[in-house]
């Protein structure tokens, strides 16, 4: 089977089922396992290098961002494409691969992820072992992380629920929605200004303030860790930030994408929310910012 992946997450997925040597395309933003970053890329970012946070909005607002190239799909010949619908921001949408499929006569089986939930991201790990024959090593897999998230939900059990405010974008704020505010109740806190499998919605810092948080975690899509504290430290002038305890975490590797990892961001929060029962969280995951950072 010839697979190509235009969702980071999906890329993740293969290689937890083993099925690397199948890979032969993935997106630009496929960075993970480091493996991912020799395949072919088919697709590219529209967005210009160097954009700030509040231009990156302006400009996925209103024009395309992502573009597939259709001569390298056509090369790949690929037997399955794995993509998504839920953020055109994130990945080329199906319908505009299936657009590019009838253009160059390809007639691979596309399987579009678009997960609400933590429950939905491990039914997408099911659902590409199912399209691949992959089945059992997917049960397994997801099993595995089944019973991980059962222990840190155990071990934050009783414990006062903190209140937790996801910050998925800084300049302007959005909330982080779809699965985040599920990874925030695993890990014994209280999610704020977000419900669980809602979308991701801008917020002003006004409501963020009269939401009282006693933590906030920012997770901005498209960002590492290292990313995340550069950008976090530039918010902590923000009146709505005062007083409260604010962390940046691996946005892109343990909170965004909605993959396998997911379940290390849960382990994360759970760290930093009650590290004297969860331990403290480790340092390659989240930073806690002050203002002499």
């Amino acid at each position: 089977m010839r697979i190509v992946s235009l969702l980071p997450s999906a890329t993740e997925i293969v290689y937890a089922l083993g099925l690397e040597d199948d890979l032969v395309g993935v997106t630009h933003v496929c960075d993970w396992p480091p493996a991912a970053r020799t395949k072919r890329r088919v697709s590219r970012s529209l967005l210009p290098a160097g954009a700030t946070p509040a231009e990156i909005d302006a400009l996925v607002s209103s024009v395309p961002t992502e573009t597939l190239d259709d001569e390298a799909l056509a090369e790949l010949a690929p037997d399955l494409i794995l993509t998504q619908d839920l953020c055109a921001v994130c990945a080329v949408p199906a319908g505009d691969v299936q657009a590019a499929l009838d253009t160059i006569g390809c007639r691979a089986e596309v399987v579009s992820l678009d997960p609400a939930s933590l429950d939905d991201v491990l039914d997408g790990v099911a659902r590409v072992g199912r399209a691949t024959g992959r089945d059992t090593e997917a049960s397994e897999l997801v099993g595995g992380l089944r019973q991980r998230l059962d222990r840190v939900r155990s071990s934050v059990a009783g414990r006062p629920r903190r209140r937790v405010f996801a910050l998925e974008w800084g300049d302007p704020p959005f909330n982080g929605g779809h699965w985040i505010p599920g990874m925030i109740e695993a890990a014994g806190g209280e999610p704020v200004l977000a419900e669980p499998g809602r979308d991701s919605v801008r917020v002003t810092w006004e409501q963020i303030a009269d939401a009282a948080p006693d933590v906030v975690v920012f997770t901005p899509c498209g960002y590492s860790l290292e990313g995340a504290v550069e950008q976090g430290r530039a918010l902590l002038h923000q009146p709505a930030l005062a007083g409260v305890e604010v962390w940046a975490v691996d946005a892109d590797g343990l909170f965004v994408r909605p993959g396998p990892r997911l379940v290390d961001g849960v382990e994360a929060l759970a760290s930093l929310l009650h590290p004297d029962m969860a331990g403290a969280p480790r340092s390659d995951a989240a930073q806690r910012l002050t203002t002499s950072d």
